[in-house]
């Protein structure tokens, strides 16, 4: 056959009166039956396993709450994270990275301020070998001098990069602007402070901070349930405490205020920061409130994208959304804009802010983001690795798969008046605080006629 043979596109999309109506959107899916155990083990472990069978896969993830206020405490962690898979008393390197790879799978750790991260990945019937050799690290990382020496030394380098990037400096300036000297805001450590870890203080820091108590471990895949919650007492029985695991002490409750100018002189780009105190996901409001964001700036047809970004083409991505830290969250709105733009853009996200509060979502919004929240969140926890980390995130709060489950039936109640309600209470211009980040020269003159923003001293 020949294209002469097949409409096009466009002529597919058009009767004869003009161009065909777009379909109603149907009813959302209900999320699916999952079966689950949520147990917790006689070493103080909370285990979540759920049975996910699309693949002949298994994720997994580990967290275990990793507070401390020591000077070098975020220095030492992102080192132990470094170097936790590099030897066991059992298993070098090479040995540790061999078995994971005969089982299709892998391991990695990561570190923040709030927890210690290890997730994994392999086949199903992989599992045994997966949990084995995450219980070698758990009870017998080695931390050799040489492979601390040699880890240490790549991060110094990354940081040093890291340090550089735009997004790294707006972030650790936010933080510090609300925060102060909060723990909190040591999400990347200073090179200097890697320098002075030794593999004592690694191997110290393992002993004392990576415990079972506390934490909690989320299977998800082609398992059973039941019978995984005998396993993984037997292989990780060994990872034992009477003490819990160190939780981040909870952080201060953010207050509106003016901006702050960071200086940074030579920048051609700005980095606009806004933060506010908002609800977590426990909160009966939690799903009025998360509408209300997706109105704002929360995905891409929503009011803060239309304005600066389609409409007056002032940034590339602006971006609204929340951040939820132990049980309290905040909510968070960024825009990157070249220098000449940067007061009108923040202008314009103020006046984005005001008018949700004034001008409250309309019915149609409130349909359009409601299908997008729910379609969004079943897309996200569709497959096995999405659902670990959604779960995974959920256990922070204390929650786990019921209020998964649940969520969708709560945001589809959801009225009108409620969003408004929420967009009213939450999302006020006078209730958010912030920084921007550029070169003060240029933008100091336009952002203090605006108002509400105060000029930093350079290097602070």
């Amino acid at each position: 056959m020949t294209s002469v043979d097949h409409r096009s596109a466009e002529e597919i999309g058009r009767t004869a009166t003009g161009p065909r109506p777009v379909p109603e959107l149907g009813a959302q899916k209900a999320a699916a039956d999952l079966s689950h155990v949520d147990t917790v083990l006689s070493n103080g472990l909370r285990l979540l396993a759920v049975r996910k069978p699309t693949v002949p896969l298994v994720e997994l993830r580990l967290r275990i709450p990793f507070g401390g206020t020591a000077p070098l405490h975020a220095a030492t962690a992102e080192v132990l994270a470094e170097t936790m898979l590099t030897g066991t008393a059992r298993r070098d390197r090479i040995e540790i990275d061999t078995e994971l790879a005969l089982i299709g799978g892998e391991l990695d750790t990561v570190v923040d301020p709030e927890r210690l991260t290890i997730s994994g990945n392999g086949l199903a019937t992989g599992l045994p070998t997966l949990l084995d050799v995450l219980a070698d690290a758990l009870t017998a990382a080695s931390y050799v001098d040489d492979e601390v020496a040699r880890e240490s030394a790549r991060l110094v380098e990354r940081l040093a990069v890291s340090r550089t990037q735009p997004r790294v400096i707006a972030r650790e300036a936010l933080l510090r602007h609300v925060y102060g000297d909060h723990p909190a805001t040591r999400e990347v450590p200073q090179a200097a402070d890697v320098e002075q870890v030794t593999p004592e203080a690694v191997r110290a820091l393992h002993t004392a901070a990576v415990l079972p108590r506390g934490s909690v471990l989320v299977i998800v895949g082609d398992i059973d349930p039941e019978r995984i919650a005998a396993d993984v007492e037997r292989v990780l029985g060994g990872w034992s405490s009477d003490a819990s695991a160190v939780v981040m002490p909870g952080l201060p409750e953010v207050t509106g205020g003016d901006l702050l100018l960071v200086p940074r002189a030579g920048a051609v780009q700005s980095q606009i920061r806004l933060i506010a105190q908002s609800l977590p996901r426990t909160d009966p409001r939690y799903a009025a409130l998360q509408l209300a964001n997706m109105t704002y700036g929360g995905y891409f047809s929503s009011r803060l994208v239309e304005n600066i970004r389609e409409d007056k083409g002032y940034t590339y991505s602006a971006h609204s959304g929340f951040e939820f830290t132990g049980t309290t969250a905040t909510v968070g709105v960024d825009a990157d804009t070249a220098n000449e733009v940067t007061a009108a853009a923040l202008l314009e996200t103020r006046y984005e802010l005001g008018r949700l509060a004034v001008v409250p979502p309309t019915a149609e919004e409130v349909e359009s983001v409601s299908q997008y929240a729910v379609g969004s969140l079943l897309t996200a926890t569709s497959s096995q690795a999405g659902l670990a980390s959604q779960l995974a995130a959920l256990t922070a709060a204390g929650l786990g798969v019921e209020w998964l489950a649940e969520h969708p039936e709560r945001v589809a109640a959801v009225t009108v008046e409620e969003v408004a309600e929420a967009a009213l209470d939450f999302f006020a211009p006078a209730r958010f605080t912030g920084v921007v980040v550029g070169d003060a020269a240029t933008l100091a003159p336009q952002l203090t006629a605006l108002g509400g923003v105060t000029v930093g001293e350079p290097g602070k």
